[in-house]
């Protein structure tokens, strides 16, 4: 009986915590990854998982194929290809919600 609890909980909250959106400031790198792909670091999120990164009205879907980023502040790392979908090239830092 505790142990059905325990697992039940346990997935509760993993699911809750792939579920949770969050705000804060985007890169972009020409990381890991095929060319033309939408792909991203995230320091959390489980690998091949997708998130949508939304920034000025623009919105992506992305996998999260690497770590990062290890910069205070940043929230998300993104492809070069996904920089360019996201109108992010210019400014190389924006700020974004990831959901």
């Amino acid at each position: 009986m505790v142990y059905r609890f325990t697992l039940l909980t346990v997935t509760l909250l993993s699911l809750a915590h792939s579920a949770r959106a969050e705000s804060g400031l985007a890169s972009y790198y020409g990381g890991r990854g095929h060319k033309g792909e939408m792909t991203c670091a995230h320091r959390t999120r489980p690998f091949g998982s997708m998130v949508t990164v939304t920034h000025a009205g623009h919105s992506i879907r992305c996998r999260v194929n690497d770590r990062g980023p290890f910069v205070r502040g940043r929230v998300i790392d993104v492809s070069v290809s996904a920089a360019r979908a996201l109108g992010m090239m210019r400014s190389g830092i924006v700020r974004v919600s990831v959901e």
